[in-house]
């Protein structure tokens, strides 16, 4: 059982995650709340010890604390420095350079897409889908999220989530 929640959990979550800020523009706080939730019960079973916990606990508020203060300055929105923090309390210390690289490119190739996208017209049976309208309107900002996401799905795998079921 154990096992399953560690394939589910976090990757379904993260998944979510970056579908409803593609969609909506927005990451729900439930979401982040989960991930916080499932660290805490699955955790111990996966035979983190107390020191490891508190490795992961202290990663997650630093990145807290610095994603709150870039969405203080405009830079980032406030569900993207919740689910930030949230996947760097899963994914720790050994894991977090390799995640804040991977999200960087990834957001980056996100950014340059959009841009490109948002120069193209859209026909009208597309504009028609509201987030595809929104999504493509200058004014939009980029949803990170999505870029989150995907950074916290590929370093994943190599995490001692999954390590110990042989992921």
């Amino acid at each position: 059982m154990v096992e399953v929640l560690c394939w589910v959990v976090f990757p379904g979550a993260m998944a979510l995650a970056g579908s409803m800020d593609l969609f909506t523009m927005t990451i729900p706080n439930r979401i982040s709340a989960v991930l916080l939730l499932g660290f805490a019960l699955l955790a111990p079973l996966v035979g983190l010890s107390l020191p490891d916990i508190g490795i992961h606990v202290a990663t997650g508020l630093a990145v807290l604390a610095l994603t709150f203060a870039m969405f203080a300055k405009g830079w980032i929105g406030g569900g993207d420095a919740k689910i930030f923090a949230a996947a760097a309390l899963w994914l720790g210390y050994d894991f977090i350079g390799q995640f804040c690289g991977l999200a960087a490119i990834a957001g980056g190739m996100l950014t340059l897409f959009l841009l490109t996208f948002r120069l193209v017209p859209l026909p009208a049976f597309m504009m028609r889908e509201t987030w595809l309208a929104r999504l493509h309107h200058r004014q939009t900002g980029v949803p990170y999220g999505i870029a989150i996401a995907a950074a916290a799905l590929m370093v994943y795998p190599s995490t001692p989530w999954l390590a110990s079921f042989g992921g």
